[in-house]
């Protein structure tokens, strides 16, 4: 019993923790864009490259202070090594002879000898050497350094720019999705509205029908009509679900999490601050600020191959102590430890490469080339998205105050068609007739201000101005 009360407690605690980690939502479309652009892996990706290029710049600005190292060491020779001595003795023994002017047993002077050289083997040292000491080194000048330093600005600049670029891939994405949802909503509500006005339409054809006043041919039609309403409001609130799911994850949010639209959707939103939309300056795209810190940082890598002829310049110095003895007995003090001391400057002068660096330079200054080109081409290929989107949003804009137009027109001669039905005058075959075509009038205005709200997408990111 005891172990059964644990279990229910258990999942009791488990189904509580869930329901607390569901989160909920109510947001707009500037709040959707901005909870996306804090979730989505993609700019957390990127801006952990800038973290990681921030690492980076501090890394080539340590480069430029000075470097200390400490080493000990403690080695142990079986043999010491032997060493070459030239014979120095002989020529010193024969010369001393020939002074004194010895001679030989047949009276004749001693004479040097005529035979090559000769060398005699000799260990120095002892078996155990022992040294401990520190090393200083400071860079002075070094070409490819003193560039990275001065791109150090333009590295963080490429990574701020990519961070834009995703942001307005980003903020397209949800404002679809989002409006997306808000239209499909609000076309499932004319449909409901539509469902219910037929309902109420079999309805009164049934008491008709009691009556005598009605075929039952007129129910079956309506009762077709009603059935095909049914069977898009129920294909449109799958979409929706769709719609909601597909906005969550462009949300970076979990499946489990509710999430409410608290923006309305009109025509006045998509005309919103037309005027605002006709300046355009090639600078406001995030991928023109971009290709311009590409360039730049391709200018600072041809002056980082030029600078190559330059000499290296560094200064360094050492201090170590070094101990010798027959036994093992390292780091006693108090034996002689020997000191040696040393500093030093040094110069590395490129003399001949065989044209290597002359080809860099020309590799860095094609590169340069390119990337003009592509900024060039990339202008191009703007002004026709611009043209193109300027157009499309006209088209759309006209599309939907002509629709607009329709849905009102359609729902006055329904609304006339049903009175002349109620008084008498009209058949239901008309009055059916004219629901199909508000129906279809609303369908036809829900899909043109779909197709607005993409152009004023569109054209915004066309602008730059996302």
């Amino acid at each position: 019993m005891i172990r059964w009360g644990f279990i229910i407690f258990s999942l009791i605690l488990l189904a509580s923790g869930t329901v607390q980690s569901q989160q909920k939502y109510r947001l707009t479309v500037s709040q959707a864009a901005d909870l996306a652009l804090k979730n989505v892996t993609e700019i957390k990706n990127l801006q952990i490259d800038r973290e990681l290029q921030l690492a980076k710049n501090k890394e080539y600005t340590a480069q430029t202070m000075p470097q200390v190292s400490g080493s000990v060491q403690s080695q142990h020779f079986f043999k010491i090594p032997v060493t070459l001595l030239p014979d120095f003795v002989s020529p010193s023994v024969y010369q001393v002879l020939t002074d004194n002017g010895v001679r030989n047993g047949a009276g004749s002077p001693i004479a040097k000898p005529n035979n090559p050289p000769q060398y005699f083997p000799a260990q120095f040292g002892v078996p155990w050497q022992s040294s401990a000491g520190i090393q200083f080194q400071q860079l002075l000048f070094q070409p490819d350094l003193f560039i990275a330093l001065k791109a150090r600005k333009k590295a963080i600049d490429f990574t701020d720019a990519n961070i834009k670029v995703m942001e307005d891939s980003i903020k397209s994405n949800v404002a679809r999705a989002y409006y997306s949802v808000l239209i499909a909503e609000k076309r499932k509500k004319y449909l409901d509205a539509s469902i219910k006005r037929l309902d109420k339409l079999k309805s009164d054809q049934e008491k008709l029908y009691k009556n005598g006043f009605a075929e039952h041919l007129d129910i079956d039609k309506t009762q077709v009509t009603l059935n095909n309403l049914s069977t898009t409001s129920t294909q449109i609130e799958k979409l929706i679900e769709i719609g909601y799911a597909s906005l969550k994850f462009s949300l970076a949010i979990d499946q489990a999490d509710t999430l409410a639209l608290s923006d309305t959707l009109s025509v006045d939103l998509v005309k919103k601050d037309l005027l605002e939309l006709s300046n355009f300056n090639y600078n406001d795209r995030k991928e023109i600020q971009l290709l311009n810190v590409v360039k730049d940082l391709q200018g600072l890598d041809v002056k980082r191959n030029k600078l190559a002829y330059i000499p290296t310049i560094g200064t360094y110095y050492s201090y170590s102590k070094n101990a010798l003895g027959q036994k093992f007995n390292l780091f006693n003090f108090n034996d002689k430890w020997f000191t040696t001391s040393l500093w030093g400057i040094n110069m590395s002068v490129p003399i001949f490469d065989a044209g290597q660096k002359a080809q860099r330079i020309k590799q860095a200054n094609l590169n340069l080339q390119k990337t003009n080109n592509t900024i060039a081409n990339v202008q191009r290929a703007i002004d026709l998205q611009l043209k193109a989107s300027s157009i499309l949003f006209k088209n759309a804009l006209s599309s939907l105050d002509m629709q607009d137009k329709n849905v009102v027109l359609a729902e006055k001669v329904y609304n006339t068609t049903k009175k002349k039905y109620e008084q008498g005058l009209g058949s239901s075959f008309e009055l059916l007739q004219t629901a199909s075509e508000l129906e279809n009038a609303q369908s036809n205005y829900f899909q043109s201000l779909y197709d607005a709200i993409n152009a004023r997408i569109s054209y915004n990111r066309a602008l730059g101005k996302l």
